[in-house]
């Protein structure tokens, strides 16, 4: 997604590799400052975490760098000395990162571990199933683990047209995508990012599904912000977005149904390594009540106010959690 430069700097575009640590120092120590101070409301002090330096980490698209924020809020309101390091490039460099300690905590999504850092092909389309299976292969295979999992948010991937071609091509549902690219191979055009257009629950996973081979010609590569626009103004027929995007509902958009399911449940959760939750485990006590009070409507909200309306995200996360009452402004400053 298109990323605005914030008041504060806050969008660091960090490069981290997949095969070296770019960070000064490692584990803990990584990570730059909070960017706004909480106090404590129903998230309050724990002991067992009071000074323990905790590094909270986000990829770079609009949602993450949301749910990294309102991490760092609730670590904070605890009592942890928390890191902040946003922005990670690439869900697999964020991985990495998690994995090789130089982040601590990880938002994450059950159907991106399953298929994508897992290596597996077929989603498994109950969200409890989906979790119960990530969480056991992630433990023993990696050594991550998953807590604080909420079943109300599903931010899978998804197509969209804009209201003209949905009218005009007849198109509603993903299996009608054959029809087009066979019928009307000049409306055949897509717009996506360069890592859904290369991952297993991408494009080359929704060809082999729905049976159809797009015109490479016609897949235009762009970042995720762009594709909105772009699908809204029928520079492309069908465009990659995330189902809880604000941008979807601002822009007019039309979702189309995945009717054969392919997409798996994207549900998420916080992911940290298990040495680390079995030396903290109250980490989990501290996420249950944010999971609690998080749905797919609040965060198509969330987002939306940084996608449309500009604001910066970590003002709208910590807002949120004032709102929710899980903190408090310093001073008993009012949230906007």
């Amino acid at each position: 997604m298109t990323l605005r430069m914030s008041r504060r700097g806050a969008f660091k575009l960090t490069a981290l590799t997949m095969t070296g640590v770019l960070l000064s120092g490692c584990g803990l120590s990584s990570g730059g400052s909070v960017p706004l101070a909480v106090a404590s409301g129903t998230i309050q002090r724990v002991p067992e975490l009071e000074g323990v330096t905790i590094t909270v980490g986000s990829k770079a698209f609009t949602e993450q760098l949301v749910l990294g924020y309102i991490a760092e809020f609730a670590l904070s309101a605890a009592g942890a000395n928390v890191r902040d390091l946003s922005s990670i490039v690439g869900s697999s460099t964020a991985r990495h990162a998690l994995k090789s300690d130089q982040i601590d905590i990880l938002w994450d999504y059950t159907g991106t571990s399953w298929i994508s850092y897992n290596g597996n092909t077929d989603p498994i389309p109950n969200a409890q199933a989906q979790f119960e299976a990530v969480r056991k292969l992630d433990l023993e295979r990696n050594g991550i683990a998953w807590t604080a999992i909420d079943y109300h948010v599903d931010n899978t991937y998804a197509f969209a047209v804009n209201q003209d071609a949905a009218r005009r091509l007849g198109v509603q549902k993903l299996s009608d995508i054959p029809r087009i690219v066979a019928e009307h191979p000049e409306d055949a055009s897509f717009c996506v990012d360069t890592e859904f257009a290369n991952r297993n629950d991408g494009l080359p996973g929704v060809e082999k599904e729905y049976g159809f081979t797009a015109d490479k010609s016609k897949v235009k590569t762009l970042t995720e912000g762009s594709i909105y626009q772009a699908t809204a103004s029928g520079t492309c027929t069908f465009g990659e977005v995330f189902t809880t995007d604000g941008r979807i509902q601002a822009l007019n958009l039309k979702l189309l149904a995945d009717d054969h399911q392919f997409f798996p449940r994207y549900n998420i959760g916080i992911t940290t390594r298990a040495e680390l939750l079995k030396r903290y485990p109250q980490i989990t006590s501290v996420f249950e009540p944010v999971s609690a009070k998080l749905t797919n409507e609040e965060l198509v909200k969330l987002n939306a106010q940084v996608d449309v309306d500009g604001r910066d995200p970590a003002d709208v996360a910590r807002d949120w959690m004032v709102r929710q009452g899980l903190v408090k402004l310093p001073g008993g400053q009012a949230a906007r």
